[in-house]
């Protein structure tokens, strides 16, 4: 039986009902309008992430791989994998080196604690079962790893105005989607294989590369919140990173 989603996460649908196994979902949206963030972003990832050369990388829901891609030029073993068949040929055909794979997060293809780092940026929300993905995350993650989670604040003050403005949270397109309070989803990570050891901040990247700080300066609002990201409480950022490693297992007493 899957555990119930914490009270205090939202949870709604949109009008693009998600399919089976939300692969055509995914493909269409692919096939539009790619689901991609700025360099900054994913170069940050892999400082949260704290990974090293000859390590072993597992990127949930990549997309279109940017993440793989860097941790790969950097000497890490990376691997992607994502539902959207589209995400993963514009990802190949773009070039990109390292494993990609097509496949679910609530049932990934590896083998038990096969992972030194295992990343989910802004995707967990939208799974249908996010209990089991992160179990599934759990699993393949070495006793000694790390787990990067990054999640959707319900209560990040640009949620907030955005609610008082429309009288309805801020839909992303996603057929799928949740919001959760850090307690909400602290709870739903430990009680499903992971511990939480830290909570970091986002609200919006340093620009880490000349074309990335070039385009803030085209556009000055997000400038604004990469500045003052370090003077927001971490209860009111838009997401919030879950630095994690993996809860032990009891293990059965000894027969004797």
């Amino acid at each position: 039986m899957v555990p119930a989603l914490e009270s205090s996460v939202i949870e709604f649908r949109t009008k693009r009902t998600m399919s089976d196994n939300g692969n055509s979902d995914y493909n269409a949206i692919y096939r539009n309008a790619p689901i991609q963030q700025i360099d900054s972003f994913y170069l940050w990832a892999l400082r949260w992430a704290d990974v090293r050369k000859d390590q072993r990388l597992l990127d949930v829901s990549c997309g279109v791989a940017r993440l793989v891609e860097f941790a790969w030029h950097r000497g890490v073993r990376s691997v992607g994998i994502d539902l959207a068949t589209q995400a993963i040929a514009v990802a190949r055909q773009a070039g990109v080196c390292g494993e990609l794979l097509v496949g679910n997060a609530e049932s990934l293809p590896f083998a038990d604690a096969s992972f030194d780092r295992v990343v989910n940026l802004g995707s967990l929300e939208h799974y249908e079962r996010p209990q089991c993905a992160i179990a599934e995350m759990a699993r393949v993650l070495r006793p000694d790893g790390r787990a990067v989670i990054l999640l959707p604040n319900a209560f990040g003050y640009q949620h907030v105005l955005y609610v008082w403005r429309h009288g309805t949270v801020y839909d992303d397109g996603q057929p799928l989607q949740r919001y959760g309070t850090r307690t909400a989803w602290k709870t739903l990570l430990e009680e499903n294989g992971l511990v939480v050891d830290r909570v970091k901040k986002y609200q919006r990247e340093w620009p880490l590369t000349i074309r990335d700080l070039l385009r803030y300066l085209r556009r000055p609002r997000q400038l604004l919140q990469a500045l003052i990201t370090p003077l927001l409480p971490v209860d009111a950022v838009s997401c919030q990173v879950f630095l994690c490693h993996k809860a032990e297992v009891d293990k059965p007493p000894i027969a004797r």
